[in-house]
């Protein structure tokens, strides 16, 4: 605590739809955010991820501690579609959570037709 605030984690509580991305970030549930997001079942979480090269087990760790309500991980990459390393894939595998990468916005457009299917969907949404 500086100054009497409080920085918190970016954090929204909730399962809400992205309903715009660009310029750096994202907007969902009447807030905007700048930077990369983690679409969990728990909620909405900022994720400093800026690029496939800082994707790593460690940076889905949140994914994996709620790997038993995801079965599918939608990566959205940026602008082009990367394939994700192979250690991740291997680890994503293990947890039994499908994973695809492919480019944020098609992984923005997939997360909400998912998530308005009530499916066990998490997104993690690299900013463009």
């Amino acid at each position: 605590m500086a100054g009497g605030l409080e920085i918190r984690e970016a954090h929204f509580p909730g399962r809400s739809p992205i309903d715009a991305y660009g310029n750096g970030g994202f907007r969902f549930a009447e807030m905007s955010h700048r930077g990369s997001i983690l679409c969990l079942p728990s909620g909405i979480y900022g994720w400093p991820v800026e690029a496939v090269s800082d994707l790593s087990v460690e940076s889905l760790a949140k994914v994996m501690a709620e790997r038993s309500e995801v079965e599918f991980l939608l990566v959205g990459t940026g602008t082009e579609i990367v394939p994700l390393p192979d250690d991740l894939r291997q680890a994503l595998r293990a947890a039994r959570i499908s994973a695809d990468p492919m480019s944020t916005g098609a992984a923005v457009r997939t997360f909400n037709v998912m998530l308005a299917e009530s499916r066990p969907v998490a997104a993690a949404l690299i900013a463009v």
